[in-house]
């Protein structure tokens, strides 16, 4: 028998990874040690700890990578942590099938790690360390513009590629600087670094500059971009708040990212009345919340007076209790409210109460807000009878076991789903599959899911027709993986509920035995919780509930709904 490896062992064999490929992911690496993500979780947690790695959204980074990045790593080093955060949020930025354009700066630089669950990207650039680290993750088309190779060997100067970049048309162009100041704008201390970025900037429909604190207040030699043309700013939080109001005054948009909140300013528009909201995140680890946050900036952008404050309730009742007495010492006007902790809804709501700040609960309900979300027992309804319709068409009616990976901590209301799937079920096969159920806690994440269903295979040996329904997509991908490590991915069909996108792209494999979901368009809940803060705030009637309409997605209506 192999003798399993040590957990020194495994994190030097990610060490070794690190270092020849630049990052790492937390899914990849699970399934290559064998271990659960929450394991990696803890080996990169210990290894930034010690200095050798850093943690980035859905995986790490070496502190001080090599090879590809060496000649950097002097600029690198400076202001990383800011960097870093400025850079993941920048990447949020980024849709599927963008076209974008990276300059050859350290700060665009640290926007390579996130962009790694992107798909079908376009990125055109001048950084050739940029460009060698896209190349790393096939499925993008990367172009480097051409120029003379500056004596670094970092990037490509001059005005040579400018007839390529003239019939090119891209999104979005991410810029840094040496220096800004009011009256010079965007400045670079290389008068060729600074004409590339010019031609950049005329070929983008917008353009984000990203820029740590340092570098406000500074004066390089070349000039490249007034502050009209910046379409939108992130920083970091070390950022003198004059300079923010100044920022505002010059309608520039602007993000602030602090290591535990983010602010989000659109252009300042003086003649409507400004809110301010904040947005207390069930999780920046689930796509289905990260979804919902990224619409909630774009419709936040698009009113013109609103100003978020943005936080991770990171799945923890407590964490969310710290967050709530962030958002009331930050003077927020109302509080959207996505956390997982039913029993901690009545504490939360008393303290935001007590601060006179209305408060929307986000897909669970809280006692005393006004609820927006997931129609529970409808969603879960659709995503039963759809299952109980494959079982009928494929295994005769008649499966061997149920599997329910429910999410007890949500409470009731919420768990309507679970029942809403069994009530659906059972008006297709009967009640004999459910009086054989076998009911399993989410965790509301992949990896307790995937462990708790492992467990389940185990002691199911013989059990070859298993249907699982599950509370949300984390849970069904959960289920997926572990009858994958298990070899007995025939032995199951699984329904999810959210449609979010990992699992929309699972449903585009041929045979995937996660058969659909009743989508909740997380990517639409953004506009219309703008809208209903909106109202509540200018003190017009508002139901007491909100729901988002569903649509059990399938791979037989998937490009209808979602075309790829």
């Amino acid at each position: 028998m192999e003798h399993p490896i040590t957990t020194f062992e495994r994190r030097q064999s990610i060490l070794r990874l690190l270092q020849a490929q630049s990052s790492v992911h937390v899914g990849e690496l699970a399934e290559r040690f064998g271990v659960s993500e929450g394991t990696i979780r803890n080996d990169l947690t210990a290894l930034e700890e010690s200095q050798l790695v850093l943690r980035v959204r859905g995986g790490a980074v070496l502190r001080e990578s090599q090879g590809a990045l060496s000649t950097l790593a002097t600029q690198a080093r400076i202001n990383f942590d800011a960097k870093r955060r400025i850079a993941q949020w920048a990447a949020d930025m980024v849709e599927d099938g963008d076209a974008i354009a990276l300059d050859a700066s350290t700060t665009v630089l640290n926007i390579v790690p996130f962009l790694q669950e992107r798909r079908n990207l376009t990125i055109v650039t001048n950084g050739i360390d940029v460009s060698r680290e896209l190349a790393r993750h096939p499925g993008h088309t990367v172009i480097l513009v051409g120029g003379q190779v500056r004596s670094d060997g970092n990037a490509t100067t001059g005005t040579l590629g400018a007839p390529m970049l003239k019939d090119l048309f891209i999104r979005t162009a991410f810029v840094s600087c040496v220096g800004l100041t009011f009256e010079s704008g965007l400045t670079e201390s290389d008068i060729q670094q600074a004409q590339v970025k010019q031609l950049l900037m005329r070929s983008a429909a917008r353009t984000v500059a990203l820029v740590d604190s340092s570098k406000f207040g500074k004066l390089a030699l070349a000039p490249f971009a007034s502050l009209s043309q910046i379409a939108h700013m992130v920083t970091d939080d070390g950022i003198d708040p004059a300079v923010v109001e100044k920022l505002r005054s010059a309608r520039v948009g602007l993000t602030i990212c602090g290591e535990d909140a983010v602010d989000s300013y659109p252009p300042h528009t003086p003649e409507r009345k400004a809110y301010t909201i904040g947005f207390a995140n069930l999780s920046e680890d689930i796509p289905f919340a990260v979804d919902v946050r990224r619409g909630l900036e774009r419709a936040a952008q698009d009113a013109k007076n609103v100003d978020l404050v943005l936080a991770d309730n990171q799945l923890s009742g407590e964490v969310a209790l710290g967050v709530a007495d962030h958002l009331i010492a930050r003077g927020v006007d109302l509080v959207i409210e996505y956390q997982i902790d039913e029993k901690m809804g009545s504490v939360l709501i008393d303290r935001f109460q007590r601060a006179g700040i209305p408060v929307i609960a986000v897909d669970i309900p809280i006692v005393g807000a006004t609820y927006f979300g997931v129609d529970n027992y409808r969603a879960g309804h659709m995503a039963g009878v759809a299952l109980g319709q494959w079982i009928e068409q494929h295994w005769g009616g008649a499966a061997d076991g149920l599997i329910v990976l429910e999410e007890p901590r949500s409470g009731t209301l919420t768990s309507a789903r679970i029942q809403g799937q069994l009530d659906g079920l059972r008006e297709i096969v009967g009640d004999a599959l459910l009086a054989r159920a076998v009911y399993l806690e989410s965790g509301n994440t992949r990896e307790i899911s995937e462990a708790n269903m492992r467990d389940a295979l185990r002691s199911l040996p013989d059990t070859h027709r298993l249907a699982v329904i599950s509370f949300n997509d984390d849970a069904a991908i959960g289920a997926l993986n572990a009858a994958h490590r298990a070899s007995r991915e025939q032995h199951v069909v699984i329904v999810g509920q959210g449609a979010d996108r990992r699992v929309r792209q699972e449903l585009r494999q041929p045979g995937s035995r996660i058969i659909g979901s009743t989508a909740y368009t997380p990517e639409r809940y953004g506009a219309k919780l703008i809208d209903l803060a909106l109202r509540i705030l200018r003190g017009e009637p508002a139901p007491p509930a909100v729901y988002v309409d569903h649509v059990f997605i399938n791979a037989e209506n998937l490009d209808l709904y979602y075309p790829d």
